[in-house]
C-alpha cells in the first residue's frame, strides 16, 4: 500500500542503507506543477513498489526549473530490484503528461554525519542542497572535508539552521549536503553573512574554503517540499 507521507523525511533513521538525490529540469513554474502532479498520480495510483523503499519524496526548486527527488533504501539490491521491474511505467506515465522532462543525474550516497543545532520546532520550511565535487574518488578526503565542516561550525551559532546531514556519495566523489532552514530568508541571510554567512571567517573556515581537491562552483539550489509517499 502506498501512502502520502505528512512529514519531511528523516535522514537519521537507522535503517536506511542508501540515500538517492536526482534532479530534472522542467523548464518553468507551470511545469513544475504539473510534473509533481504528475508524479503523485503516477505513485499513489499504485501499490508501493518494493519493500527495501523506505520513502520517496519530491521536492520544487526556487527557481522555478527543477525538481529534486529524495529517496531513502534499505540497499542497493532493493534500488536494482525496483529499477528494473517498477521504475520504467511511473517515468513513462509521467514523461507523458509531462514531455520533455530533462534528467540531471542520480547521486547515490550514505550519511556520514548530522548535525541539529535548530530546536526542530517549527518544523522547516526550506530545504537547501549543497553539491560539493572533488577532483577525484577518495572516500577518506570526502570525510575529511565533512569534519573539517562540522569543525567550523562548532565555532559559532548558525541561526535559522535547523538541521544539516552530510552524504557521500558511493562512487567517493560528491558530497551532498541535505540541510533543512527554518525559512528561505534565514538560508538567504546566511549566504549574504560574513564567512558565507556563518559566523566571521575564522581560521576553522577558512580551513574550509581552502580545502584541497574541491571542484570549483559548488551547486547550492534550495526547494521547498511538494510530495511525498512512503509505504503504509
Amino acid at each position: 500500500m502506498t501512502r502520502r507521507a505528512t512529514a519531511h523525511p528523516d535522514p537519521t533513521r537507522s535503517d536506511i542503507g542508501l540515500t538517492f538525490f536526482s534532479t530534472w529540469h522542467v523548464g518553468t513554474p507551470e511545469r513544475q506543477r504539473a510534473a509533481v502532479a504528475a508524479i503523485a498520480h503516477a505513485w499513489e495510483s499504485r501499490p508501493w513498489p518494493h519493500e527495501g523503499l523506505l520513502g520517496y519524496h519530491v521536492y520544487a526548486g526556487e527557481d522555478g526549473e527543477t525538481l529534486m527527488h529524495h529517496s531513502q533504501w534499505r540497499d542497493e539490491e532493493s534500488y536494482q530490484d525496483f529499477f528494473a521491474n517498477s521504475r520504467d511505467a511511473r517515468n513513462d506515465e509521467i514523461d507523458a503528461a509531462v514531455p520533455g522532462i530533462e534528467r540531471l543525474g542520480l547521486v547515490k550516497s550514505r550519511l556520514y554525519r548530522s548535525v541539529t543545532p535548530g530546536s526542530g520546532d517549527p518544523a522547516p520550511e526550506a530545504f537547501v542542497t549543497v553539491h560539493v565535487d572533488f577532483e577525484g574518488p577518495d572516500a577518506d578526503r570526502q570525510r575529511k572535508w565533512v569534519d573539517t565542516v562540522l569543525a567550523a561550525m562548532d565555532t559559532g551559532p548558525v541561526p535559522g539552521l535547523v538541521s544539516a546531514h552530510f552524504h557521500l556519495s558511493t562512487d567517493g566523489t560528491q558530497i551532498v549536503n541535505y540541510a533543512e532552514w527554518e525559512t528561505a530568508a534565514a538560508h538567504q541571510r546566511a549566504l549574504e553573512g560574513p564567512g558565507e554567512g556563518i559566523g566571521t571567517l575564522s581560521e576553522e573556515w577558512r580551513r574550509v574554503r581552502e580545502f584541497p581537491g574541491i571542484v570549483e562552483g559548488r551547486a547550492v539550489r534550495r526547494w521547498r517540499r511538494e510530495f511525498g509517499v512512503v509505504p503504509g
